[in-house]
């Protein structure tokens, strides 16, 4: 499913890969489509079965982390709130949440150093402000897992990594020592559970929102192959770039034949896209097999 098209429930927005729905005054309907971003640009093209693996993974890890930080799930099945000709729209594929006030950055931490933060590295020997130490080579991991914030892109722009104090000024500093601290923290429990099922988990992003307490809450999705590098641990070697279960596949393919990074994207050969769903769900299989 490219896009939904829900007439039950008014439209909020469609963003690269969700069509946003509002429930009531508090709460909204999460459709997570089959459209993939990949350098912020939307892909002409569906991805087989994208949208049911990344709520099948984000509703794994926001339970199994909701020790940690409180999240957006309310526990309504979406095909209760919407026509009955339209539950096939939804089903597997969306979540109704608490809508929150949203936080304007992306916290991103990295574990390795892999994508811009390689590219950084290699110029300044820092990413996002962070000095590392000399020598580091490609796909390394570091020291201890560091917090590389970044702002919101609307589609069809980039998002932009920002130093720690510029997230200060963005979003106060109290708040931005918490979300640093807890987004640590999720990946570090995310990723030692990763390990013991083969997958390293490079780096993620998660977004938060405040309640009307102004207590944080993770939103949007969690640790998924649209969000995260996952590498598999058995063929992983520092100083080259990694095999990964994500979406570098399709930006591989992409580079090869010369994307400009703009839109519009090219459309996406059959082949290709089974072989960037296959990926995700043997993620999937992987980090939820008992």
């Amino acid at each position: 499913m490219y896009e939904s098209t829900l007439k039950s429930l008014p439209l909020i927005a469609r963003g690269k890969v969700r069509d946003i729905y509002a429930v009531g005054e508090d709460k909204l309907l999460i459709v997570t489509t089959d459209r993939l971003s990949a350098y912020d640009v939307i892909l002409p093209t569906p991805i087989p079965a994208k949208g049911e693996i990344l709520v099948t993974l984000a509703n794994f890890w926001f339970h199994k982390l909701a020790h940690v930080v409180p999240n957006q799930l309310t526990g309504i099945d979406p095909a209760s709130i919407v026509a009955a000709s339209e539950r096939d729209q939804v089903m597997g594929r969306a979540l109704v949440v608490n809508k929150y006030k949203v936080l304007p950055i992306e916290a991103v931490v990295r574990g390795y150093l892999e994508g811009s933060g390689w590219s950084e590295y290699q110029q300044t020997q820092s990413v996002c402000g962070i000095q590392l130490p000399a020598g580091l080579q490609r796909a390394a991991k570091l020291p201890q897992p560091i917090f590389t914030p970044a702002t919101k892109a609307k589609a069809g722009e980039h998002d932009e990594n920002i130093d720690f104090a510029t997230c200060e000024k963005i979003i106060g500093r109290a708040r931005a020592a918490e979300v640093r601290d807890t987004a640590i923290r999720l990946y570090q429990e995310a990723a030692d559970y990763a390990l013991t099922k083969g997958i390293i988990i490079a780096d993620t992003k998660f977004e938060f929102g405040l309640d009307t307490h102004d207590q944080l809450h993770l939103i949007d999705e969690a640790l998924t192959p649209d969000s995260s590098r996952f590498w598999p641990l058995a063929s992983y070697k520092v100083g080259e770039s990694p095999e990964s279960f994500d979406k570098q596949y399709i930006r591989n393919w992409l580079d090869s034949i010369g994307f400009n990074r703009k839109p519009p994207a090219p459309s996406v050969p059959a082949d290709i896209a089974q072989k960037t769903s296959d990926k995700y769900r043997e993620a999937l299989v992987r980090l939820m097999q008992p």
